[in-house]
């Protein structure tokens, strides 16, 4: 009889010693799984971040394209003209207006042609250049601006594309940890069922036997 009472009570201590690792393994994998969230957390904390901290070039630089393609005339003949009629009231025209006329008019009384056809002429000349001019430094000006959002912008897709290649990772390893922690208690269910097995087995040879 004490045969059987050891072995059993060697099967059950053999049960409960894998229930204690199985709870460990779980505690484990939550705490690993846990982990990995915290993880995940974090980096699209980051990205929301960086995304915010780059959000006003990357509107400066949609809203520079705009106007860029406002002067082009490639949003329509009437986006352009409203374009240029902007330019026109604009306080940099005016100062450019303004300076090239004094410098004609400078020019024609020092030479004594101030009512001479040619100064006439070089005023008559003079708004549609500077316009001209005007629209071209203001392509330019656009320009940099619109490099800058286009930078900004691959700045955030770069920052997404690490972000969610980071999150895939942290997830990939915070199934693991679970499935593991889920494994484990199947397991213990396993084993244990078998061990009841061994156990029952053991009362009914004991029977047969005649040791009670």
């Amino acid at each position: 009889m004490s045969f059987i009472g050891n072995a059993i009570g060697k099967i059950v201590g053999g049960i409960t010693g894998a229930s204690q690792a199985a709870d460990a393994a779980k505690d484990a994998s939550q705490t690993q799984a846990a982990s990995a969230q915290l993880g995940i957390d974090e980096q699209r904390r980051q990205f929301n971040a960086l995304q915010a901290v780059l959000a006003p070039y990357v509107n400066a630089g949609t809203g520079a394209l705009t106007s860029q393609q406002n002067l082009l005339g490639l949003n329509g003949n009437g986006a352009q003209q409203s374009a240029i009629d902007s330019l026109q009231t604009s306080p940099i025209y005016a100062s450019a207006i303004k300076s090239g006329q004094d410098a004609i008019l400078a020019n024609a009384s020092a030479t004594g042609g101030l009512r001479g056809g040619n100064t006439q002429a070089a005023l008559g000349e003079l708004s549609p250049a500077i316009l001209a001019q005007v629209i071209q430094q203001q392509l330019g000006n656009l320009g940099g601006i619109t490099s800058l959002g286009q930078n900004a912008a691959a700045g955030v897709g770069n920052a997404g594309l690490q972000t969610g290649q980071g999150v895939a990772n942290l997830l990939q390893q915070q199934g693991a940890a679970t499935a593991g922690g889920q494994i484990a208690q199947g397991s213990v269910v396993r084993n244990t069922f078998g061990d009841l097995l061994n156990i029952a087995g053991a009362v009914t040879g004991a029977k047969k036997a005649g040791v009670f």
